[in-house]
C-alpha cells in the first residue's frame, strides 16, 4: 500500500512539475521579443509646416540629412496631425483617438502656467508605448511630452515609458535653452543654462540623450522604441549656432522680433525672447534638427542597428508665426491654405517620411490618406502584437510601407476638432473631399482637393448632398464630453 502511495505521489510530482514548465514557459513566452522586430524610431518636429523640407520643395531651407531618408524610403503626401495645435495632436499620437474621441483635445494639462484644469492623459488611457511594452519593447521618449507633468497620470514613465527625459510641461517648451528639465519625473538643473546663461540648445541636449539610449540598447535582444520629440522649429526662435544662423541672415527679408510679456502665465511661461533674425532663426532651427537626425543615424550605424531599425519623421501641426517666425517667409506651408491653429490643409496636413531598410523601396511616394491616429496600430503590427482588444479610429498602414496597396485598409473619412478659437471649429476629409465648419451652428465649406489643395473656391452650393453628408458626420464623429463642448458664437452649446 504504502509502495503504491509513494508511487502516486512521484507520479504526480512529475507531472505538477510539467505543468508548471508548461505554465512557465507560456508566460514568459509572451514577453520574449518576436523574431525579427525591428527597433522603431519617430522623430517629431514642433511646428514644422509641409514645405518646410527640401524633399518637400522647400529651396531654401536646407535638409540633406531628411531629404536622403526620403530617397531612401518612402515619402507620405497626405499625411495629417492629430490636430493643429501640440497636445491634441500627440494625444492622438499616443492613443490612437482623433480629437473627437481623444481625452485631450486642447492645450491644458496641469501645470501649464502652473496650475491648469488636469487634462492630461488617463491610467484608462492606453498608449503606443504601453502597447510594444506588450511585445517586449524598451521604450524611451525625449524631448517634449505635454500630456502630463510629474506625479500626475499622464506622466510619462506612468504611461508605458520605461524612461524618460525632457520637458513635461508645454509651457516650459517654449525654452530653447531651459534650466531645468526631467529625467524620469525628477527635476535635473542643466548648469550651462544656469543665470539665463545659453551654454546648451535643448536640440543637442536631446539628441546626446538618444544617442546614449542607442548605444545602451546596442548590445541587447530586446528591441527598443525611442519617441524623439524635437522642441523646434517652434518658438522661442533662438539657436546656439551663430555660423548656422549668420548662414541665412539676408536669404529673406525679415523684422526684428521684441519680447513682450503678454500672454505669459504666472510662472513666466510663453514670453518669448527677443530675436533680430526670426526668420533666419527659422532656417536655421530646421537645419539643425536636420543635423541632429543625421546624428541619430550615425549612431546606428556604429551600433550596427541601422539595417534594423524603422525611423519615422514628422511634424505635430502646421508652421507658426510666434517669436517674430512667419511662414510667408519660407513658403512653410507648401501653397496648403492656413498654418498652425487652422483646420485647413496648412494647418493640420504635416510630412511624413519613413526608412525600413529591407522593407521599403528606395524613392517610394505615397499619397495613402493618413493621419497621427494611424501610428498606434501601425507600430502593433509592426511589432506583431494584437490591439484587437483596444478601441480606436487608426489603420495600420503597414501594407503601404510594405508595398502592398492592395491591402491597405481606407478611412472612410478623416475627422478633427479645434476648440482654441471663440468657435469649436471642425474638419473633415473624405476622400478628396475637404469640410471646414468655424461654428457648430454656421455653414459648412467645401473643397475638391484634387482639383484644389489649396482651398480657394469653396464649392458648397454646388454640392449640397455631400455638405449634408458631412454635416452628419461632423455630428456623430465625435464623443461628447463635458471639458470639450462644441462652442458657438451664436451661444449654442452641446457636449
Amino acid at each position: 500500500m504504502k509502495t503504491r502511495i509513494s508511487f502516486v505521489l512521484v507520479v504526480g510530482s512529475v507531472i505538477l512539475s510539467l505543468l508548471q514548465s508548461c505554465f512557465q514557459g507560456k508566460a514568459s513566452s509572451s514577453t520574449e521579443s518576436a523574431p525579427g522586430q525591428p527597433n522603431i524610431i519617430y522623430i517629431l518636429a514642433d511646428d514644422m509646416g509641409y514645405g518646410d523640407l527640401g524633399c518637400y520643395g522647400q529651396r531654401i531651407i536646407e535638409t540633406p540629412n531628411l531629404d536622403k531618408m526620403a530617397a531612401d524610403g518612402i515619402r507620405f503626401t497626405d499625411h495629417y496631425a492629430g490636430s493643429p495645435v501640440c497636445a491634441p495632436s500627440r494625444a492622438s499620437l499616443m492613443t490612437g483617438h482623433h480629437t473627437g474621441r481623444s481625452y485631450i483635445r486642447g492645450n491644458y494639462e496641469t501645470g501649464r502656467f502652473g496650475f491648469g484644469a488636469g487634462l492630461e492623459l488617463r491610467d484608462e488611457d492606453v498608449t503606443l508605448a504601453e502597447v510594444l511594452k506588450k511585445a517586449n519593447y524598451k521604450t524611451g521618449l525625449i524631448g517634449k511630452w505635454g500630456m502630463g507633468v510629474a506625479t500626475t497620470t499622464g506622466e510619462p514613465n506612468r504611461q508605458g515609458f520605461d524612461y524618460s527625459y525632457g520637458f513635461l510641461n508645454q509651457g516650459h517648451a517654449h525654452y530653447q535653452f531651459p534650466d531645468y528639465l526631467f529625467r524620469n519625473g525628477k527635476r535635473i538643473d542643466i548648469a550651462a543654462n544656469q543665470n539665463g546663461k545659453r551654454g546648451a540648445f535643448s536640440s543637442d541636449l536631446f539628441t546626446d540623450e538618444a544617442v546614449t539610449f542607442i548605444r545602451k540598447n546596442q548590445a541587447s535582444q530586446q528591441p527598443f522604441f525611442l519617441y524623439l520629440a524635437y522642441t523646434v522649429p517652434h518658438a522661442e526662435m533662438l539657436i546656439n549656432d551663430e555660423a548656422l544662423l549668420n548662414k541665412y541672415r539676408g536669404k529673406v527679408a525679415e523684422k526684428p522680433y521684441v519680447k513682450s510679456n503678454q500672454g505669459a502665465g504666472k510662472d513666466g511661461f510663453g514670453a518669448y525672447e527677443s530675436q533680430p533674425y526670426p526668420a533666419s532663426a527659422y532656417a536655421a532651427q530646421i537645419t539643425h534638427l536636420d543635423r541632429c537626425v543625421g546624428q541619430v543615424m550615425t549612431a546606428l550605424e556604429k551600433a550596427g542597428l541601422a539595417g534594423n531599425t524603422i525611423i519615422l519623421f514628422s511634424s505635430d501641426n502646421g508652421p507658426h508665426s510666434e517669436g517674430g517666425a512667419n511662414p510667408a517667409y519660407f513658403n512653410s506651408s507648401g501653397g496648403l491654405r492656413g498654418q498652425k491653429r487652422d483646420l485647413y490643409e496648412g494647418g493640420i496636413r504635416v510630412p511624413f517620411i519613413v526608412k525600413w531598410p529591407g522593407v521599403i523601396k528606395p524613392n517610394q511616394v505615397s499619397n495613402h490618406v493618413s493621419a497621427f491616429w494611424d501610428v498606434l496600430p501601425t507600430f502593433a503590427d509592426v511589432a506583431g502584437v494584437s490591439v484587437d482588444h483596444l478601441s480606436f479610429e487608426g489603420n495600420s498602414f503597414l501594407p503601404t510601407l510594405k508595398g502592398e496597396p492592395a491591402k491597405q485598409t481606407q478611412h472612410n473619412y478623416l475627422y478633427w476638432e479645434f476648440h482654441e478659437k471663440p468657435s469649436t471649429e471642425q474638419a473633415i476629409r473624405q476622400g478628396n473631399w475637404k469640410a471646414v465648419r468655424h461654428d457648430p451652428a454656421g455653414l459648412i465649406e467645401l473643397y475638391n482637393l484634387s482639383a484644389d489643395r489649396s482651398e480657394t473656391t469653396n464649392v458648397a452650393n454646388q454640392h449640397p448632398e455631400v455638405v449634408a453628408e458631412m454635416k452628419t458626420m461632423m455630428n456623430t464623429a465625435r464623443t461628447p464630453n463635458e471639458v470639450w463642448k462644441l462652442k458657438s458664437k451664436g451661444n449654442f452649446s452641446s457636449n
